[in-house]
């Protein structure tokens, strides 16, 4: 009678161990990318739940990295109001020469709504003007501006993009 080595007779364990280690990272992968979330009850079974379209995703590094180089941003931010009839945009510059499109007087800002196709335009008072700042851009500073929404068509969780003349910012969140 002879005796396999140790490492045979644990290998055909090793490889189910690891075909199924496998198979429960692509279900991970495809739950994630279905916008569901694993974590692991108390008893150690997996479970699936939505993740929240309220919490708000922040850009990637890669799209930071972007922004900050393209157009001199960082830090912008789409917030929602109390009453929800205005959708504040709000960025720090960090570079003014980049960012000059921003506040071009010539540049009409527009806010598109993704779920609802719906564009919102910065609402203009007759004796203020645009509800944007235009004053000269300093670095490090905070500048915003203000659409309307009207009918409350852009509501907390949506996604939306910026459209200020040549400069888009596609998929920020509103909080």
């Amino acid at each position: 009678m002879t005796r396999m080595p140790p490492s045979r007779s644990t290998a055909p364990a090793l490889a189910v161990l690891v075909l199924f280690g496998c198979a429960g990272l692509a279900g991970a992968a495809q739950a994630q990318a279905a916008g569901t979330s694993t974590s692991a009850t108390p008893d150690g079974a997996p479970s699936a739940r939505k993740a929240s379209p309220y919490r708000p995703q922040r850009l990637t590094e890669r799209a930071r990295t972007f922004y900050a180089a393209a157009w001199g941003l960082d830090g912008m931010k789409v917030s929602s109001t109390s009453s929800g009839n205005l959708i504040r945009f709000s960025y720090r510059v960090s570079d003014p020469a980049r960012a000059r499109e921003l506040v071009r007087k010539q540049a009409v800002p527009y806010l598109v709504g993704q779920r609802n196709n719906v564009v919102l335009q910065v609402p203009v008072l007759d004796n203020i003007g645009q509800m944007r700042q235009t004053a000269p851009l300093q670095a490090g500073q905070e500048y915003w501006m203000v659409f309307s929404n009207k009918g409350n068509l852009v509501r907390r969780g949506d996604r939306v993009n910026i459209n200020i003349g040549m400069f888009h910012a596609d998929g920020l969140l509103v909080e």
